[in-house]
């Protein structure tokens, strides 16, 4: 049999396989590809959706539908005026709103047009059908009302269905212009990267094609209410996946190329680079599924639900970067690198020291040979004292009117509505409470000053509510009108309280955080946009403190597992955390000092942590199991240096990748997302060009051997290794026992 013929058998079966693989995730991408314009379908942004089920605003959010129907949103329409608004001018204002009420999705029971006291602005409050495009209804109820008002008259949208329309408005982008920039930024970078045309096109495919694949599960897992999906999760999802996908993809592609200089058929070439690059990816991934699952811990579940649907993201992305990239590179071998064909040179390659080149990592691996010591306390020191920033960040929750970005109509009819009336008004404290106990709960919200006014809920009145004083339920009309009866529901009363302080506030959840108090002897529960806010900030600090310490310790089995040591993970975790503290710190400095953020979300940190400790890690895999791989061939501290110059290339390039997909998501105007591109971005560029290129080489060139304790590599060799490496070093040879040094 010739050569040729032999080499045509072996080729087919791999070159069918790889066409069955690309088949295989190409009908995947094309369902999955679809879905991008209807996530809005499976997704929520109702914060109480995310809240313990055990929180005061949960139970009360339960029981809302009992007594004020069906699910609905509160709008606020806020009309003011440059003239006191007369009688003439208040039904001219309600016939608009009469009209523009008949609108799908809006519910019947609007109430009447209510003047302020100074007589410069009026406000009605309509329910919106929660079930409806809220953004939408509330986007046409705004634009018939501004055609149909007086000249002179402005209109405004607040209320829990103003800033939901606001949220909506702001996560509209998200699978547009936030794909579109993050996949225009990776391709830039591989372009620059590769100096290449097709590879950079079958990397970006390769993340694509795990992002609609990931996609299709979600969205399926949303759709059958086994997972949870909001704006932000989404966002997150996309960003993890292309960012993560293009990573696993560089480190194959690298060893691709190394493989391709040592061996000439591309099939063997591959099948190496896939054998190199298998576990730190598995590594790197699980490390990330890990960290993110961690996150199922928490009670709140906007964060227990972000852990599966971005592990199942992280999942694809490992899974197409070790069969789909293998396929696509297999089938075009040494052309999907044209210009730059890697070219077969088998004794060149393998006498090569990476140590005597004349690129940067060269340079940068001889300089941490020179003054390893000097290197790791000098950048340990500036990252401590950028990690003292952090005490100046400011993360105990921010307004739900600061959410969001930009201009917002809802922010805007917030402070016209506080100018005029009390600013709680839309947006009431809800108080569930016995109906034995109604007019003593009753009393407590009317000896606060944080509370307006108080009604109770009343089915056989006309606005739905009755007012209640010291001396109970008051009725309407004229003398004698006998008053309304509360309504009743398993023998308790849901009353109202109208704040008198914006339901964002901090005088607002100070009022709140008091009425809880003094209600407890009463065992009634209080709810609303105030209560679901402290509730939620709640359990986000609860989770914090909870998940963080955990995901340490998850990290660090699975790196002792992988390294086969004790001491390596311990400073590869230590190191990860500094450069956090770090991240956190800047970052702090720049909201408060730069962009002027009002604060930040508490779960923005936790987030923070997730994201940078379980990807900065990743970085840290790629560089140690490749200076064990070479410590095993050339001792430890020769093999930290080629590991550092060998790895340098990539792992910069898929920092540069991760960094680039994470700042895209400053593209959505809501405040969390920014703070976190920013965060992590900024937490990754120094992940990647001082933590893993200096402190963690330079620290483990520094120890030695020892690094690897207690495996066989951190034992002294009596043979040619040991001289070797003292050689390699520079130094004295490192003491054993039994022998003169």
């Amino acid at each position: 049999m010739s050569r040729r013929t032999e080499n045509t058998r072996r080729t087919w079966p791999r070159t069918l396989l790889s066409v069955l693989l690309i088949l295989l995730w190409l009908a995947g991408a094309g369902l999955g590809g679809p879905l991008f314009g209807k996530i809005d379908e499976v997704s929520s942004n109702d914060r109480t959706a995310y809240l313990p089920d055990s929180a005061q605003a949960t139970e009360v959010q339960k029981a809302l539908g009992d007594f004020l129907g069906a699910d609905s949103l509160p709008a606020v329409v806020v009309f003011e005026s440059d003239a006191t608004i007369d009688d003439a001018l208040k039904e001219k204002l309600s016939t608009a709103l009469d009209d523009a009420v008949t609108a799908e999705g809006v519910k019947d029971d609007t109430s009447p047009v209510i003047v302020s006291e100074d007589g410069l602005a009026a406000q009605a409050f309509v329910p919106i059908d929660a079930d409806a495009d809220v953004g939408e209804v509330s986007s046409a109820l705004s634009s018939d009302l501004r055609d149909a008002v007086p000249d002179g008259v402005t209109v405004h949208i607040t209320g829990p269905a103003g800033f939901t329309a606001d949220l909506i408005a702001g996560f509209a982008g998200i699978d547009g212009i936030l794909l579109l920039v993050a996949l225009l930024a990776v391709l830039v970078i591989l372009v620059i990267v590769y100096r290449s045309l097709l590879l950079p096109v079958v990397v970006l495919s390769t993340s694509l094609f795990a992002l609609c694949v990931a996609l299709l599960v979600v969205w399926w897992a949303a759709k059958l209410d086994i997972l949870l999906l909001s704006g932000q999760t989404q966002g997150i999802l996309f960003i993890l996946v292309i960012g993560a996908a293009t990573d696993y993809s560089l480190l194959l592609v690298a060893r691709y190329r190394e493989e391709l200089r040592l061996t000439e058929d591309r099939w063997t070439a591959i099948r190496a680079a896939w054998k190199g690059s298998f576990e730190p990816i598995l590594a790197s991934g699980g490390t990330v599924i890990a960290g993110l699952l961690c996150l199922l811990l928490s009670d709140l579940k906007s964060n227990s639900t972000l852990g599966p649907v971005a592990a199942i993201g992280i999942v694809f992305a490992m899974l197409s970067a070790l069969t789909l990239l293998p396929a696509l590179l297999g089938l075009f071998g040494r052309a999907v690198f044209w210009p730059r064909r890697p070219t077969f040179e088998p004794a060149h390659a393998a006498d090569e020291n990476p140590l005597d080149g004349r690129g940067a990592w060269p340079r940068l691996a001889r300089l941490v040979r020179r003054r390893p010591r000097m290197i790791w306390i000098s950048t340990t020191v500036v990252l401590a004292i950028a990690a003292a920033g952090v005490v100046q960040l400011q993360a105990s929750g921010i307004p739900q009117s600061d959410l969001v970005l930009g201009q917002s109509e809802a922010r805007d009819g917030q402070a016209v509505l506080g100018d005029h009336f009390p600013g709680g008004s839309g947006s009431p404290v809800y108080v569930l409470v016995d109906e034995s106990r109604m007019q003593d709960a009753a009393n407590v919200l009317l000896g606060d000053d944080g509370i307006d006014a108080v009604s109770v809920t009343a089915s056989d009145s006309a606005s739905g509510t009755a007012p209640i004083d010291e001396d109970g339920v008051k009725a309407f009309g004229p003398p004698g009108t006998p008053a309304p009866e509360p309504t009743v529901v398993d023998g308790r009363v849901l009353l109202q309280g109208t704040l008198a302080s914006a339901a964002d506030s901090a005088d607002a959840e100070s009022t709140v955080n008091t009425l809880r108090g003094e209600l407890e002897d009463m065992d009634a529960l209080v709810g609303g946009v105030t209560a679901t806010s402290i509730d939620t900030n709640t359990a986000s600090i609860h989770d914090r403190n909870l998940i963080i310490p955990v995901i340490l310790v998850v990290i660090f089995v699975i790196l002792m597992l992988l390294l086969r040591a004790v001491l390596a993970p311990v400073l590869l975790i230590l190191t990860t955390v500094l450069s956090f503290g770090s991240a956190l710190g800047v970052a702090a400095l720049v909201f408060n000092g730069v962009f002027r953020f009002p604060g930040a979300d508490p779960a923005v940190p936790l987030f923070g942590f997730v994201f940078l400790v379980a990807l900065g890690i990743d970085y840290n895999i790629f560089l140690m199991t490749r200076v064990r791989e070479e410590s095993k061939r050339h001792g430890t501290r020769e093999g930290i240096l080629r590991g550092l110059a060998v790895t340098g290339g990539v792992i910069t390039s898929a920092g540069l990748v991760l960094a680039a997909t994470f700042a895209a998501l400053s593209v959505i105007p809501i405040l969390f997302l920014v703070q976190i591109a920013f965060i992590v971005a900024f937490g990754v560029l120094l992940d990647t060009f001082v933590v893993r290129s200096l402190l963690v080489p330079a620290l483990s060139h520094d120890i030695g051997r020892a690094i690897w304790w207690p495996s066989r590599l951190s034992r002294p060799s009596l043979g040619r290794r040991e001289v070797d490496e003292a050689a390699a070093s520079e130094t004295e040879p490192e003491p054993v026992e039994g022998r003169q040094a």
